[in-house]
């Protein structure tokens, strides 16, 4: 008990602990959308396409989190007018758009002088955040949390299948780029925290996590939100008591929370599914 509790003398681990929970349960919320819908690059083309927006929200003097929220929401706007009228697929699409942008935003931060780190930008400053920071970040994203967790069985319907949900009366369009807008949210108020580069694990790996442990969406999504909950607190905690950077290390945990969920998963496990080719191998007549 004294290694949990040791850590939290302090008030920036105090900070880190509260906003960390608060990237990561609705972060984890959105990827079991992103791992069911194939969405996952889309999270990749989302936080790094921010980096142009922050630069330009810093020399126009206006909140750097509104201007990474708008490069977020052209990246994904882009992404659907160029794959709609064009030959090329989405993830073709996504990949030229979103390196496209992130080279930009490279270029703007080593043309324009700012007192912006790039590294804090692509790796976050858990450490380093104030009691403000956490409040402007709790309040997005239990916003987009308590929206996502309101439409769960519209969000389901679109992502299996649009064409059904377009019958019952939901507006395809509207369930898109509201998703997208949900989506660019926490990516912009995670990077304080975690940056934009950690940002994508975090988007990807609970809900991959909980996809090998049930078959049933609502569980994955009370699930995913735990793992990462977890894995959040162990890994800041993790990171005090080992002296590392606690956003890589909450990343670190994640995956290997993963491999054992790939190997072990009661019926997505790798060892699960050679238990039952080999038992299958057995019984077959010969």
């Amino acid at each position: 008990m004294n290694w949990l509790l040791e850590p939290l003398q302090f008030a920036f681990m105090q900070q880190a602990l509260v906003i960390g929970l608060f990237v990561t349960i609705p972060a984890a919320a959105l990827s079991c959308l992103l791992v069911l819908k194939g969405w996952s690059l889309m999270g990749d083309a989302v936080s790094h396409a921010v980096l142009p927006g922050v630069v330009i929200a810093y020399v126009a003097g206006i909140p750097i989190l509104v201007g990474a929220f708008i490069s977020g929401m052209i990246c994904a706007a882009l992404t659907g007018f160029l794959s709609t009228n064009s030959r090329l697929k989405e993830d073709t699409v996504m990949g030229v758009v979103f390196s496209g942008m992130f080279a930009l935003g490279i270029v703007l931060f080593s043309y324009i002088h700012t007192n912006i780190h790039l590294d804090q930008v692509l790796f976050g400053n858990i450490l380093g955040i104030t009691w403000q920071d956490v409040l402007v970040t709790a309040i997005l994203n239990t916003l987009v949390l308590l929206l996502f967790l309101l439409k769960r069985n519209d969000i389901l319907v679109y992502a299996f299948d649009p064409q059904h949900a377009s019958v019952v009366g939901l507006s395809i369009n509207w369930m898109h780029y509201g998703l997208l807008a949900m989506l660019s949210m926490v990516i912009v108020s995670s990077i304080n925290a975690v940056g934009i580069i950690l940002v994508i694990a975090v988007l990807i790996a609970p809900g991959a996590i909980s996809f090998l442990l049930t078959d049933r969406f609502h569980t994955m999504l009370w699930l995913a939100m735990f793992i990462a909950a977890l894995c959040s607190v162990t890994g800041i905690v993790l990171s005090y008591h080992i002296d590392s950077a606690p956003a890589p290390t909450i990343v670190v945990i994640m995956s290997v929370v993963f491999i054992i969920a790939f190997i072990w998963a009661p019926k997505r496990g790798l060892v699960s599914i050679n238990a039952r080719q080999r038992h299958q191998t057995q019984n077959r007549p010969s």
